[in-house]
């Protein structure tokens, strides 16, 4: 804990970190306030799903797009103008009554429009700590994003039972606007070039590493969705318990990536952190859905989760040029975001159909390839024991003549 403390210390990591959760803590909420408040409408989460996966693939679509823009006009203009129209299609979703179809077509706009926070600040950290504390923050960033997993889906719950969802999906979009402009106005992010790419669009998913990490993202992520779907089923829209058990489920990443945060990082990294997963999801789905047996295998499971985010990120770093990052980290988030749809999609009609243990045996599915994968592609995971994460420079030799 004491190598967090001194990286928190670093000036502009804490105000760093802090901002871009406070900007991203709304898709905490958003997911579950807008499945309860579409579900109630609508009484089907099957048609839930198809809105909250409406969403994910326009955040898809727009990930790489978003964070390639940043090289060419600036951090501050792509979002900035991502962030108002992103705010205004949530606030709309909330307030204006229509049918499913034109629903999921704000959902739509609401993802393509969603602001590149989290690659931004990905881009942000090699240029304000060394490349040895590299590494640490990453995992520190992983663990930290589980406040907003911790806290949303509790603070969405309670809103959305003791007030109304729209209030819960309403104090979402007062965090997005809070928060996103309190990350404008640092200095951190007037100071931070990136460079612009010479590459063509997509180039940089034909290094290994960025592929195996986008495809790793998206099985983690689905899982993470479908039991988002499963409990909220398990427990009714009208219980306050699904709120709990997720953030117990969150709480449980937040202890892995604080414990596993300075583990070494070997071919077999990844694949180990999602076996916990995959383990702690199949306990899950073989028992009967109680709120304690869930408590339980949830914060196992989700003790994996942190320390594999860390080493997703760290890898996409130690594998690409620095004028790429902001771009790789776009791929990957569109893998995680498209995750996020075929997981809340998958889970909503097998509910429908089978009930909630049904999107739990989905979620522990997703996330037995998750750990697959990765254990069949070791060779291109990059060993970083021993090395740091930093980015290749965007460097080319030159020629000295000697006289």
């Amino acid at each position: 804990m004491s190598s967090y403390w001194t990286l928190l210390k670093t000036p502009g990591v804490a105000r760093v970190i802090a901002a871009q959760l406070t900007a991203r803590f709304p898709f905490g909420m958003l997911s579950l306030a807008f499945l309860i408040h579409i579900e109630q409408v609508f009484d089907s989460y099957g048609a839930a799903g198809l809105v909250l996966g409406a969403m994910s693939i326009g955040q898809a679509v727009a990930g790489p797009l978003t964070s390639r823009l940043m090289g060419r006009w600036g951090m501050r203009p792509v979002i900035t103008a991502t962030l108002v129209v992103c705010a205004t299609s949530i606030v709309t979703m909330a307030l204006v009554s229509m049918p499913i179809y034109v629903l999921m077509a704000v959902g739509l706009v609401a993802g393509l429009s969603t602001p590149p926070i989290q690659p931004a600040v990905r881009t942000i950290y090699p240029k304000i700590v060394n490349s040895r504390q590299l590494t640490p923050l990453f995992s520190l960033d992983a663990s930290a994003q589980e406040i907003i997993w911790v806290l949303g889906p509790v603070i969405a719950t309670f809103v959305a039972i003791q007030v109304s969802p729209v209030a819960g999906i309403l104090l979402a979009a007062i965090f997005l606007i809070g928060g996103g402009v309190w990350f404008l106005v640092l200095p951190e992010v007037g100071r931070v070039r990136i460079p612009r790419s010479r590459r063509k669009l997509g180039v940089v998913l034909k290094r290994p590493p960025v592929m195996l990490s986008t495809i790793v993202g998206f099985m983690l992520v689905a899982a993470c969705a479908a039991v988002e779907a499963g409990v909220v089923a398990a427990f009714g829209h009208g219980s306050s318990s699904s709120g709990w058990v997720l953030g117990i489920f969150a709480l449980g990443s937040l202890i892995g990536g604080l414990a596993l945060g300075h583990a070494p990082i070997g071919p077999w990294a990844l694949a180990a952190r999602m076996l916990i997963v995959t383990i702690g999801l199949g306990l899950a789905a073989v028992g009967n859905l109680s709120f304690w047996w869930l408590a339980v295998t949830l914060l196992v499971a989700g003790i994996g989760i942190a320390p594999a985010f860390a080493v997703l990120f760290g890898i996409v770093s130690a594998s690409v040029k620095f004028s790429d990052t902001a771009e790789a980290y776009g791929w990957v988030g569109t893998g995680q975001l498209m995750g996020a749809a075929m997981g809340s999609a998958v889970a909503g009609f097998m509910i429908d159909q089978s009930g909630a243990t049904a999107a739990i045996l989905v979620a522990a599915g997703f996330a037995g390839l998750g750990t697959i994968i990765p254990a069949l592609g070791r060779r291109w995971h990059p060993d970083l024991r021993g090395r740091d994460a930093s980015p290749i420079p965007d460097t080319a030799p030159i020629q000295v003549q000697v006289s």
